[in-house]
């Protein structure tokens, strides 16, 4: 999927940060100790599982910022689906410069893809339905930018990037207020009328107090699918409908059969695997 690259400035401090806390004080030592400062080398970035690629500019940027003379040519771009064996970047320059970046560039291009795959797998299993995939703030601290992007390369979409972003009445903030009226009656009072503001229920009569009272979006979670089927018809396009919980590539159709507009998926960003990427010098490419 072909994406606006992220801006430089965004993903240069997260690369320059990854890179001084693998630097440490002293370089590295293994590398200046054994390998000479004038070697050049070709070395490849390939794939050792099926997936699909992300993140290639911070891979790219952490070899630049070691040393400017590393270049690194693509053979796939971000949301590529490789397979084990396929080379996804060919570098060649000074041979200290890429062994020391490779790691850093690596953890960024292997997090990112390992998203991107994800995604994708789930995106796949809903594609016959209306709904779209999102993924929550429930991502790495630091990283919720560039982790959102790969969701993006997968196929998916983006929930709240942050809290000030829109009103999600959750049911921490229900109990609080005393109720589902009395807490929209308070978001409503606060914020500007471009805000949107989305309720989350977990009951079919929690959704019809909050139709009742007026709502952008409801949050139904942790509901079966013939539930929010109910639920779905209950709304009846008054509201932008959103499942929550428990969606897994098993369980995503029979849930966006029916009839949610989005269906929003925590574990993308939280806990999903890498994809396996490894970094050979010539001659030595190996699946």
């Amino acid at each position: 999927m072909s994406l606006p690259a992220l801006p430089r400035i965004m993903i240069e401090p997260l690369v320059r940060a990854a890179l001084l806390e693998d630097l440490g004080r002293s370089g590295d030592l293994t590398t200046d100790a054994i390998v000479p400062a004038g070697h050049r080398t070709t070395a490849f970035i390939a794939a050792r599982q099926h997936g699909t690629v992300a993140g290639l500019d911070l891979a790219r940027l952490a070899f630049e910022l070691i040393d400017p003379a590393i270049e690194m040519h693509v053979g796939h771009d971000d949301g590529a689906m490789v397979a084990p064996g396929d080379v996804i970047a060919t570098l060649s320059g000074p041979a200290r410069g890429i062994l020391t970046a490779e790691r850093v560039a690596l953890n960024f291009l292997c997090h990112l893809s390992g998203i991107a795959t994800a995604t994708a797998s789930v995106v796949a299993a809903v594609q016959d339905y209306k709904a779209k995939i999102v993924c929550t703030r429930k991502t790495t601290p630091g990283l919720r930018a560039i982790e959102k992007y790969a969701v993006r390369v997968g196929g998916g979409s983006n929930h709240r990037f942050g809290l000030d972003d829109a009103v999600l009445i959750k049911d921490n903030h229900i109990v609080i207020a005393g109720g589902v009226s009395e807490a929209l009656k308070r978001a409503k009072d606060r914020v500007g009328h471009l805000v949107k503001i989305e309720l989350e229920v977990d009951t079919l009569h929690q959704l019809r107090e909050a139709l009742e009272q007026g709502v952008d979006a409801v949050l139904l979670d942790n509901m079966s699918p013939d539930t929010l089927r109910e639920a779905v018809a209950m709304v009846a396009g008054r509201a932008v409908t959103e499942a929550s919980g428990g969606i897994t590539p098993a369980t995503a159709p029979a849930i966006a059969s029916s009839g949610v507009d989005l269906m929003s998926i925590g574990w993308l960003t939280h806990s999903v695997g890498i994809l396996d990427l490894g970094l050979d010098f010539e001659g030595e490419v190996r699946a």
